[in-house]
């Protein structure tokens, strides 16, 4: 019995120990092929490229007005609500009128009690002339009626005047928007007693549509800009001052009329429609001027380039989808395009996202853009120069 469980014992480990080589030399044997990660890629291609400018500039509202009031007396109504739009010729303060409006009616009673003088002062007059031409009356008599009358009609007259300053001092007691634009906040509240030599402001507009940026350029683009500006319209863009995301189109409307020493520098401004608000005045932009075309340059979307020990680089999709490290020197950008100076040549593909995935040596699953060319960011864009 002890021998044959020995035996049976012997089996079992024979039969475990071939088991266990078998699952060894599947082991050994090769691994399953890595996942290749799928990469969107884009072809270098040449291009004309406008060269720009850039510098930061200040926004600056079109218009701006402070509203004052040209009377005195207390505010007994305010018509508008902070922040808000309003139209020329929109109430936007009244001052009490009562005072106003009884110096109107002074001014109206005294013009009537003169004109009715006047009136008694030509009928005298008319009597006298006709008198004095049958001899019933001096000469004497007759330019004293006449003076009477001058000094009606310019009595009149001085009523006159009166009444329509009393009607203006009485229209100024509604303080009326000037200009259409954006009201900013209240700054005397209901109940308050104005002067007007006290110059104080009440509120404050601002006109954005249009909208204006100023910035400056080294005085060596003077004349290119002059030349420029006179054969077509020149184009400016605004961006964030990261110059991540353009905020609105505008073209340039003034070139200085000097250069400041100081800097060797030339104010230029620009015009920028705003209908969606983009731009607000005090905000800091990133000024973009077109200065030039770079003719047939090679160019890569700005999303395949990345910053390394040694400078720029892209990644290089060889034909057979392994990729490589290749150091270039970039020049200007424009419309999502990145011109390569060096390094790289028209048609290599080079990747344009996950480069922080990524090593040299791997091999990758190349992807085209969908439904949008890579290069352009427009959708049915074509590749190479355009037309």
């Amino acid at each position: 019995m002890m021998k044959r469980a020995a035996k049976a014992t012997m089996v079992v480990v024979l039969s475990a120990v071939a088991l266990l080589a078998q699952g060894g030399s599947g082991a050994r044997g090769e691994s399953p092929a890595e996942p290749r990660p799928p990469v969107r890629v884009a072809t270098a291609a040449l291009r004309d490229i406008p060269v720009t400018f850039s510098a930061v500039g200040r926004v600056q509202a079109a218009n701006t007005v402070l509203i004052r009031s040209r009377v005195d007396g207390p505010i007994t109504r305010v018509l508008f609500s902070e922040g808000d739009w309003v139209r020329e010729g929109d109430v936007l303060f009244e001052i009490d009128p009562r005072p106003y409006q009884t110096a109107v009616d002074q001014a109206e009673g005294a013009l009537a009690r003169d004109q009715a003088l006047l009136a008694s002062a030509r009928s005298d007059f008319d009597r006298t002339a006709q008198l004095l031409n049958t001899g019933f009356a001096s000469r004497q008599a007759y330019d004293r009626q006449a003076a009477q009358l001058a000094q009606g009609t310019a009595a009149v007259k001085v009523d006159q005047a009166a009444l329509d300053n009393a009607r203006l001092n009485l229209s100024f007691t509604r303080l009326l928007a000037p200009i259409g634009g954006r009201i900013g906040k209240r700054l005397v509240d209901a109940g308050n007693l104005v002067r007007a030599s006290d110059g104080t402001a009440l509120a404050e507009i601002v006109q954005v549509h249009p909208i204006s940026v100023f910035f400056s350029v080294p005085q060596s683009l003077l004349n290119d800009m002059r030349v420029r500006q006179k054969t077509a319209e020149v184009e400016v863009d605004a961006a964030t001052t990261d110059d991540r995301r353009l905020l609105a189109k505008g073209r340039l409307s003034l070139i200085g009329n000097q250069v400041d020493p100081q800097t060797g520098t030339i104010e230029l401004k620009a015009v920028f429609a705003n209908g969606d608000d983009v731009l607000w005045p005090g905000q800091l932009v990133e000024a973009r001027i077109v200065i030039g075309t770079r003719h047939d340059a090679v160019t890569v979307p700005m999303t395949a380039i990345a910053p390394g020990p040694q400078g720029k680089f892209v990644y290089v999709v060889a034909a057979d989808s392994r990729i490589s490290v290749r150091n270039i020197a970039t020049g200007t950008t424009a419309d999502g395009l990145t011109v390569v100076e060096f390094g790289l040549s028209a048609g290599e593909r080079v990747v344009v996202e996950k480069q922080d995935l990524l090593a040299p040596g791997m091999t990758i699953t190349p992807e085209a853009a969908s439904g949008e060319d890579v290069l352009t960011g427009q959708p049915g864009g074509r590749k190479g120069k355009p037309s």
